[in-house]
């Protein structure tokens, strides 16, 4: 295909593709899907080898968030069962984080529900953060709290954090429908924050709400201007007990399509597969990791994953490799430029992602597993052995 050709061309110059470029891969039909996983791997190959970066979740505080973020288990109203706790103490979060950093993870991701953290919650996060780096050498910490204060990066950043994640979720023409009590502006601002501080930007999107092909590759071209090192994808967990509970609108393939059309437009920037991909991808995980080089081990924040033997398992019998401590992540030239390299030079670079944002893609519709959907029981906040 012409396109793919030109997309591949793209990808290893760094060049950003056309918006028709970006929605022609997500038109692609199934018979041409495997050329698109191939295409978008010659990039993913590129710029991160065939190594596969693990990253490890902490949910340092569950549910009872003021925020009414449709998608999330944790919202406002939410009648999902999910395990609710308040603020884990600095060691527990650490011998939580020790067990996903036994199991390979580089990067340990400390989240809390909210809409955003206080100054003391500010100050628990850098005991937490200190606490997690003073028994683990060499470990990433990146921390997930809602909106950000002026200031609050900077303190997070001078504590030892490493990374800020801050998701944009969907694009800016749709975000009033899925959540009321703030903007698609506050979002940026964070992101912006956290950049501004030195810390790496971390920022995604979550498919599957409803959305429509130009606002995925809305929000996709917005993170490329953001400028972010890292891109999580989220696929939409439809948690019983929120509204978006019956949305099924993810095929395996369409997963596929998705993580492709975001490494075509963020050639050298580390895309991660994030919540839901045991859901939605299932047994085509092993093929989404020629698209991206990450991936969470096990447990999410509040619904179980695979387990973190299983994973291990898939990189191998892939062919990938887990990188480890020692590897950087991000390719040489994003890397020397840190965490606020130049857009213009660079390239493109929380809560569950998993009202409806847009009208359903005309492609066929995955029917409902809700037996995939197994919220968290173990792990942070339980006297349970987590899953790592």
């Amino acid at each position: 295909m012409n396109l793919l050709n030109t997309l591949v061309d793209k990808g290893l110059r760094r060049e950003l593709p056309t918006r028709d470029e970006a929605l022609a891969v997500l038109a692609t039909s199934d018979d041409e899907l495997l050329d698109v996983v191939a295409a978008a791997g010659k990039v993913r190959r590129q710029w991160f080898g065939r190594r596969v970066k693990l990253n490890y979740l902490v949910n340092l505080k569950s549910g009872l968030c003021p925020e009414d973020c449709s998608y999330c288990s944790q919202r406002l109203g939410s009648k999902a069962e999910i395990l609710k706790y308040t603020w884990l103490k600095p060691d527990q979060a650490s011998d939580a984080a020790a067990a996903g950093l036994a199991g390979g993870a580089k990067r340990v991701c400390l989240v809390a529900s909210g809409r955003g953290p206080t100054d003391r919650d500010v100050d628990r996060v850098s005991d937490t953060i200190k606490a997690i780096k003073d028994q683990n050498e060499g470990v990433e910490v990146c921390a997930c709290l809602g909106l950000l204060s002026d200031g609050q990066a900077e303190r997070l950043r001078a504590a030892g954090a490493d990374a800020y994640n801050h998701n944009l979720n969907t694009s800016e023409g749709t975000y009033g429908d899925i959540t009321t009590t703030h903007t698609y502006a506050d979002r940026v601002d964070t992101v912006q924050k956290a950049h501004g501080a030195g810390l790496s930007a971390c920022s995604g999107l979550i498919a599957g709400m409803g959305e429509t092909d130009e606002d995925l590759v809305d929000v996709v071209f917005a993170l490329r201007e953001l400028d972010p090192d890292s891109v999580p994808v989220n696929f939409l967990i439809p948690f019983e007990g929120t509204p978006l509970a019956k949305e099924w609108n993810l095929t395996p393939q369409r997963c596929l399509r998705i993580l492709a059309m975001v490494r075509f437009v963020c050639p050298d920037v580390e895309v991660r597969i994030a919540g839901g991909r045991e859901v939605h991808l299932r047994t085509m995980q092993p093929l989404a990791l020629h698209l991206a080089n990450s991936i969470f081990l096990g447990d999410y924040l509040t619904s179980e994953g695979q387990a973190g033997k299983a994973d291990l398992e898939m990189i191998a019998d892939a062919g990938f490799e887990v990188e480890g401590t020692d590897q950087v992540t991000l390719p040489e030239h994003r890397a020397a430029a840190g965490a606020c390299g130049s857009s213009e030079s660079a390239g493109c670079g929380a809560h569950d992602g998993g009202g409806v944002c847009g009208s359903v893609p005309a492609e066929k519709v995955s029917e409902a597993r809700t037996d995939l959907v197994s919220v968290r029981r173990r792990g942070a906040g339980t006297d349970l052995a987590p899953n790592a």
